[in-house]
Formats: C-alpha cells, structure tokens, sequence
C-alpha cells in the first residue's frame, strides 16, 4: 500500500511538473507573439513561429479558459480608423486560446479591439464547440451584445474558423437577430470572414460521407458532439441554412479556403453565392500564394491568410499579400 501511495505521489508530483512546463512555453510564446507584433504597426504576422499551434494547444490544455493574447480587453474602445470591433470564433473542439493566439495578439497590434470567446461547449472544458449549431448560435449573440454593449460600437465584424466561419454564425445571422434584412443599416454584423468555413458542410475526406451513407453520424455525435451531424453534407442544419440563399442582406462575406484542406471538404464547399445586397469573395489560397500548403488546421496560423483578413477588414486600406513559407498543421 505505501510502494502505491508513494507511486501516485510521484505521478501527481511529474503532472504538476509537466502542467508548469506547459503553462511556461505558452506564456514563452505569448511574449514572442506579442513582442513580434508590436515591433510596428504596419509589420506584417510574424513569421517563423512554427511552434506556435502546439505550444497554443498544450497551453490550452493548462488554462482552457484564458484569452488569447490582444483579445478580451473589454475597456477597449474603437479609433475612427477601426470603428468595428473584431469577435473571433473558434473551430469545432478548439478554443479560442488555441485557435487565435497568433492572429489576436496582431490584430490587437493593428489597432483593432479584439474579443475572442468561448463557446458551444462545456464551461472549463478545451473542447469548445462541440453541441448544437443553434445552441453555440445564440451563444454567438449573447456575446455580440455584450461587444457592442461594452465597445459603444454600431457592429461588429466577425472572423472565424471552420464552423466558427461557417454555420454558426450564418445561424447567427439568420436566425438569432445577427441582421434586420428589411433594414441592413441595422444589422448587427457588418463583415463575416471565415477561414476554412464548413459553409455547406464537410465530408472529412470522405469519412463523415461514409458515417452518413451508414447511419452512423448520431453514434459519432454522441461521442463528440452534435456538431458532427450538424457539419455533414445534406444535414438538417444545413439544409435549412442554404433554403434561402447563402448570405443576408448588408453583409460583407470573405472566405479565404485552401486545396489540402482535410477537413471541410471538398473545399469548393466553403464557397458562397452573393445573394440580394450582399456581397461575397471567395478566395483560394493557393491562388494567392501557389506555395502555401497549409491545410485546415493550419490556416489559422498562417501568415498568408491572416494578411488576407486583414485586406478583408479594412479593404480600402488593402495591400498585396507578402508570401512565406507555410507548413502543414503548423502554419508559418
């Protein structure tokens, strides 16, 4: 009995160890990226933080509800050259700790008042935006008002990856009081970018086609989530998102998409049609930079696409892209 108390001793003691570790490479990292940001306004991401991701998602295993560095300042007040502040929505089983820390740290540099929010998922857990597309919808406008509330903003513009692009808040927009289509003067949203958004649903290279084919999409639900089943091609959630057209009226849409993405696939599925007042650019990364071969996960973490969202915030102040080398699930 001792030998075994002694052992669980040992092992709490290298948990807690390794949680330190941990917990000192993320906020390493939030320096980095912050101090890289800050050496000018006008810089560029920065480059070369091909640790970035990991060390993200093992900081978000530590602390699952912090905030991403730059975002969440909630005395921030919008200048006249960024009159909208920017909310950040997170991919299905992310954070927004492990999905923003390389994007809101530099936006917040660029001037911008950044939020970033949890949603969609079990409080204190690191796998947010797991549930319902509705659910995490009204999540999103609860949120929203508090932005506006808080900022004195008229609207926001939102920014998000995968679903966060992508479904919930075209729910949110739709279907929760995101915009007034007789009145888009009074939309709430003035700008939707989505990286990677699984706008029209994603087979996960050809899995969820063959969970769907079987009838298996409930049981892999219940194992991660209903967003599984709301995500897949042909799903109810889809299908009423896309009954009457793609966009709402007022609404700026960008989507910034890439070729190897793995898991909103086909890729061509992220793509929207500009209905009635609204607008819509569809962008594939490759197009832009034919070297970029990052894929869904990386994409927020690359540097070429985050220079894209920014062209897509603020257009009229729109500047070439300056490509760099990006890699496969860890960005550049």
């Amino acid at each position: 009995m001792s030998e075994r108390n002694a052992s669980r001793r040992r092992s709490s003691r290298l948990r807690a160890k390794w949680a330190t570790v941990c917990a000192g490479l993320a906020l390493a990292l939030t320096a980095g990226l912050q101090s890289a940001a800050a050496a000018a306004d006008d810089s560029p991401p920065p480059r070369g933080q091909l640790l970035a991701a990991p060390v993200a998602f093992v900081g978000s295993l530590v602390h699952p509800d912090a905030s991403p560095p730059g975002a969440n300042d909630w005395s921030c007040r919008p200048t006249r050259e960024h009159p909208r502040p920017v909310v950040l929505l997170h991919a299905t089983l992310a954070n927004a700790y492990n999905n923003w820390s390389l994007l809101a740290p530099w936006l917040k540099q660029q001037g911008y008042c950044v939020f970033a929010p949890n949603y969609g998922g079990v409080p204190g857990s690191p796998f947010q935006a797991s549930g319902p597309i509705p659910a995490a919808a009204r999540q999103v406008a609860r949120y929203v008002d508090r932005v506006l509330e808080a900022t004195g903003a008229r609207q926001v513009d939102l920014v998000g990856h995968s679903q966060g692009g992508g479904p919930t808040p075209r729910w949110y927009l739709r279907f929760e009081g995101g915009t007034d289509p007789a009145h888009p003067k009074r939309n709430k949203v003035h700008s939707l970018i989505g990286l990677a958004p699984s706008n029209h649903g994603g087979s996960f290279s050809g899995v969820g086609t063959l969970t769907t084919k079987l009838g298996l999409n409930p049981a892999v639900s219940a194992v991660i989530g209903q967003a599984w089943s709301d995500q897949m091609v042909g799903s109810e959630r889809n299908s009423k998102l896309d009954k009457d057209g793609d966009t709402q009226p007022g609404v700026h849409y960008t989507v910034i998409s890439t070729r190897y993405d793995e898991f909103a696939t086909p890729y061509r599925n992220n793509f929207l049609t500009a209905g009635p007042g609204a607008t819509v650019q569809n962008i594939l990364l490759q197009d832009i930079c034919p070297l970029d071969v990052s894929e869904h996960l990386a994409i927020a973490y690359d540097s070429n696409a985050a220079q894209l969202v920014r062209n897509a915030l603020d257009p009229a102040h729109a500047k070439p892209v300056s490509c760099g080398l990006t890699l496969p699930v860890l960005g550049g």
